[in-house]
């Protein structure tokens, strides 16, 4: 799809994410192609990552807005879900509902389901449950129901098999700088009293690439981003 949404849309794309910088790892690519074809693209973090190793709250979310200026997000906000404490049950599950009718988007996105990250499972869990629920109207009656055309998952720690990839190729560049502003999570930050050593800032966003890389070689592409689609994709014709 080209172009904007209809304007019984809010946004074309919402992503969910349990994290701030688990979107951008995840499909920062996908996510700054959509905006460069003048798509409206929504990120609803639930955490603000305040159990993270290295950094602090207020580091992350400085970080997190350079990061949404770089994409060119129209919308970006935090739920304020704790960090290591998701969970499926209705307090917490209801207001990701209220974001996706609150933002009424064509398309819904969230971190696939087999992760390393417990955090990143439960996010799966909980937008897959909230997209179900935002389109009952006898559930939480006092916001109109709204159901969104599709649910997607992209990978963030673990490669997987996609079911369908994305060429990045051409915003491969705008992803990394995204990435990039994360600086307290991907490289070494401060006085060795500030930072511990961790997966990510052990190459990470060289494994990012790599992997952009990985998916895009089936189909020649330079790099591309994978999703899995909860459902049939439906085309017009082959």
């Amino acid at each position: 799809m080209s172009g904007g949404a209809p304007s019984f849309y809010g946004l074309d794309l919402l992503v969910f994410a349990a994290h701030p910088d688990d979107a951008e790892i995840g499909m920062g690519g996908t996510i700054a192609k959509a905006i460069r074809a003048g798509q409206k693209v929504g990120l609803v973090d639930l955490t603000y990552a305040e159990m993270s190793s290295n950094g602090d709250v207020e580091t992350r979310q400085r970080e997190a807005a350079a990061a949404s200026a770089a994409l060119g997000l129209t919308v970006r906000e935090n739920l304020g879900l704790p960090d290591r404490g998701l969970r499926t049950d209705a307090e917490q599950v209801d207001k990701l509902v209220s974001a996706i009718r609150r933002h009424r988007p064509r398309v819904v996105f969230a971190p696939y389901a087999i992760d390393r990250h417990p955090d990143h499972t439960m996010c799966s869990r909980m937008a897959e449950e909230a997209v179900f629920n935002a389109k009952l109207r006898r559930y939480m009656p006092e916001e109109p129901a709204w159901t969104a055309d599709m649910l997607y998952f992209y990978f963030i720690n673990d490669v997987h098999p996609p079911q369908l990839v994305v060429d990045i190729t051409d915003v491969q560049e705008t992803k990394m700088n995204a990435l990039r502003a994360y600086r307290s999570q991907f490289e070494p930050f401060g006085s060795e009293a500030d930072w511990v050593p961790t997966p990510l800032t052990a190459g990470y966003l060289g494994n990012v690439e790599a992997r952009d890389k990985l998916f895009g070689q089936p189909k020649k592409f330079a790099y591309a981003e994978g999703f899995i689609a909860k459902g049939p994709i439906a085309v017009d014709r082959f």
